[in-house]
């Protein structure tokens, strides 16, 4: 995959001065920046110094014409996955780069949040950096490649993972699965189902990933 530019919506910190930290969004299969902005909003009140911002993934989505994709997910199995994530990767990297730069921070106060396949690229693209993350949410998603992010030069920032126990599109499996990788990596874990739903973000889930991202980049 060719690096490609990415853009899209971004919130500037809710006290108006200069941003203290950065929180990514990486959304899912089919959709857009638009769909997870909206958590940015809801979050400002508790992260007053921290900017937002939700790219677009690099390609039109080949099952939602009007949404975006980080990789083709209609052939649905592990090696369609670790080589997507790979592809991607690239692109993703040079906008962290380029966002971090604009905004004035660096990876010590950057976390990545990611939905479904957004979750796919956050947990491989996040430890692989060359400078350690503030931290990492994933709602909803899997663990691409385990074996890349257990090499000797991965970083090891901690990660929430959130998870629906009515999921039908990924089930909370994938939850366990990630877990165990992340774990073998030596990268810290911190995991939580929440009862009743399905492949979307539940009220907990939102608290929680807030509480994580307060303590993460000193925002608490």
């Amino acid at each position: 995959m060719p690096l490609t530019l990415l853009d899209g919506p971004r919130i500037a910190p809710a006290s108006g001065g200069a941003a203290k930290s950065l929180v990514v969004f990486l959304h899912g299969f089919g959709a857009d920046g638009n769909d997870l902005i909206a958590i940015g909003r809801e979050w400002a009140r508790a992260l007053p110094d921290t900017a937002f911002v939700a790219p677009h993934a690099p390609e039109p989505c080949a099952a939602a014409p009007m949404g975006r994709q980080w990789f083709d997910l209609t052939r649905q199995n592990p090696e369609v996955y670790k080589l997507g994530v790979a592809e991607a990767a690239p692109s993703l990297d040079r906008f962290l780069d380029q966002e971090m730069q604009r905004v004035g921070v660096d990876e010590t106060k950057t976390a990545l949040v990611g939905f479904s396949q957004g979750t796919m690229m956050a947990l491989h693209v996040g430890p692989l950096r060359p400078k350690k993350l503030a931290g990492i949410v994933g709602f909803s998603g899997l663990l691409a490649d385990k074996a890349a992010i257990a090499a000797p030069a991965a970083q090891k920032p901690p990660v929430l993972l959130v998870h629906g126990d009515s999921d039908q599109l990924i089930p909370v499996q994938a939850l366990f699965m990630a877990n165990e990788g992340l774990t073998e990596a030596k990268i810290p874990v911190e995991w939580h189902i929440s009862q009743g739903i399905g492949h979307g973000i539940g009220p907990d889930g939102l608290s929680l990933a807030q509480q994580f991202l307060q303590r993460v980049l000193g925002a608490a």
